[in-house]
């Protein structure tokens, strides 16, 4: 196995696992989420599943919507579906609770940093896109709107469901909203694999390069 394929695989799990604990802390701080952890949380109340499993069920959900819309997964695809989940469940398991708005606001600045580190991570990995990103790049290509209009009509209707099902729409929703692409295009740079360009946060990059959740 070649050194530059060890480094992506390295980073493709070290991201995931970190994309899922940065979102179990924002769950921690009680401030917010992002917004498909604010349904991931909502349906976990109603169903009283954890909010790891409801990752995992609603990214298999979202995943079988690429059929209709062509997409194909990659070995990042399934990572993602399964690795977010059981990460966050442990780290959940493990991050005991957050007492005061001082530890609170520690506890989300600290999660929302860490899912920028984890983005840039697994996007510079290059393993296929995310069932989430899947979903918004597939209705880019089918629909013709722009990547910002699908994105933000998606994430919309998740965080007004997860909103109605329960779940958590703070401060820490807003500011990872205004937070994470910045971040996310700082740590692209960050670990960015040598010999090849480096994604772009906020633009669709070819299928084979998209990964983010």
């Amino acid at each position: 196995m070649s050194k530059i394929l060890t480094r992506r695989l390295v980073q493709l799990y070290a991201g995931l696992a970190l994309y899922g604990a940065s979102s179990a802390l924002l769950v921690v701080a009680g401030l917010g989420l992002e917004p498909w952890g604010v349904l991931h949380q909502g349906l976990a109340e109603r169903t009283g599943i954890s909010i790891g499993v409801v990752s995992i069920i609603i990214g298999a959900i979202v995943l079988l919507l690429w059929i209709p819309l062509r997409q194909r997964p990659g070995l990042g695809t399934v990572s993602n579906v399964f690795a977010v989940g059981i990460a966050m469940d442990g780290t959940l398991a493990l991050v005991p609770e957050a007492h005061g708005p001082m530890a609170r606001a520690g506890v989300m600045a600290a999660g929302i940093v860490l899912n920028g580190a984890a983005t840039g991570l697994y996007i510079s990995a290059r393993f296929g896109p995310g069932p989430r990103d899947g979903l918004m790049t597939g209705l880019h290509r089918r629909t013709g709107r722009s990547i910002r209009l699908v994105r933000t009509a998606i994430e919309i209707a998740v965080v007004v469901t997860g909103f109605l099902l329960g779940g958590s729409l703070g401060i820490g929703t807003v500011l990872y909203a205004l937070a994470i692409g910045p971040l996310a295009q700082v740590f692209l740079r960050v670990f960015a694999i040598p010999g090849e360009s480096a994604p772009s946060a906020g633009t669709p990059a070819p299928r084979r390069s998209i990964l983010r959740r």
